[in-house]
């Protein structure tokens, strides 16, 4: 079952049943189908991760019982998660994967029951597999690397898990699901807000015109005076275009980014067209939480020109 982002969380009766809120937390969604002697873990779309996730697989083989289980993975590194790193697992196998679990340990964090020995509960409303789901961990059943997913009903405390700190621990927004629903395959059926919060950037290239741009690719100077991709726009709006579009020039041929090729997002090929630009213009941007060594990995959205910084004075990436 599949989710459908939205600004903000929805009035109670959007959902049936009330509504219940859980922490999104920033991984891999991941299925396990495991029982006595046997577990496959495959990705949201349908890849085959057992073998690269070494230390999950024979948990669910040394289940007592068959169980499928919806989750998220997720490795954590010095208090917070790090999908650099989980992305770095997934691409490991064989000895390279055992080596990667013994140093780099990955969890799965579980936020349904899907079936049982007794048989499938698609069917059961959220609630009542919420309920098992809590009493399998509570009797030992499910143990590490399983760990419950939280969740509340309490709409204050999920507003607080939007907060900048917990974007920080790694949570990157909450997912909205209603207590009566029941679990449909492919359907986007529940609700996913994304916790944002501002920063400031330069804008270093454009796609479009210079002096009328549709996206603006942003960038950081690190410690060592090196520019560094930071983030794309989303599409500007007619007044952002002008109103950014009005304060670029075109780069020269010593611009770091003139033969730098960008790929329009995460899991695909395709570059971006760009065209560099004088990296002197300062924006603030809204983002979200998911961001790897001070990279954002969804567009982010332009809110205005900083006239009052210089690209000097902005932090280096991932501070």
């Amino acid at each position: 079952m599949l989710t459908e982002a939205r600004a903000e969380f929805p009035p109670e009766w959007v959902l049936p049943g009330g509504l219940a809120f859980e922490q999104k937390p920033d991984g891999f969604r991941a299925v396990l189908f495991a029982g006595p002697g046997r577990a496959y873990l495959q990705s949201r779309n349908g890849a085959d991760l057992s073998g690269a996730f070494c230390e999950i697989t024979p948990a669910g083989r040394a289940l007592h019982a068959p169980l499928v289980l919806d989750g998220e993975l997720v490795v954590a590194t010095e208090g917070r998660l790090d999908f650099g790193r989980l992305q770095a697992r997934a691409r490991r196998r064989g000895a390279g994967a055992r080596q990667a679990a013994r140093t780099t340990l990955a969890d799965l964090i579980v936020f349904d029951v899907l079936d049982t020995a007794d048989g499938p509960l698609l069917n059961e409303r959220y609630r009542a597999r919420r309920v098992l789901l809590e009493e399998l961990l509570a009797r030992g059943m499910l143990a590490a690397p399983f760990v419950l997913c939280p969740a509340t009903t309490d709409r204050a405390t999920a507003e607080d898990w939007l907060e900048t700190a917990w974007g920080a621990a790694g949570i990157e927004g909450v997912v909205v699901k209603g207590l009566s629903q029941r679990y449909q395959p492919g359907r986007r059926g529940w609700i996913k807000v994304r916790a944002r919060a501002s920063a400031e950037a330069v804008v270093a290239s454009v796609t479009g015109r210079v002096a009328a741009p549709s996206t603006l690719l942003l960038g950081r100077y690190d410690e060592s005076g090196r520019l560094r991709f930071a983030a794309r726009t989303a599409p500007l709006s007619a007044t952002a275009r002008r109103e950014v579009g009005g304060l670029l020039y075109p780069g020269g041929a010593d611009h770091p980014w003139q033969h730098r090729r960008f790929l329009a997002g995460w899991g695909t090929r395709e570059v971006i067209d760009h065209r560099p630009v004088v990296p002197d213009v300062v924006v603030e941007f809204a983002g979200d939480t998911a961001v790897g060594e001070g990279r954002y990995r969804h567009p982010v959205r332009y809110l205005r020109v900083r006239d009052g910084l210089s690209p000097r004075q902005l932090p280096p990436p991932g501070t």
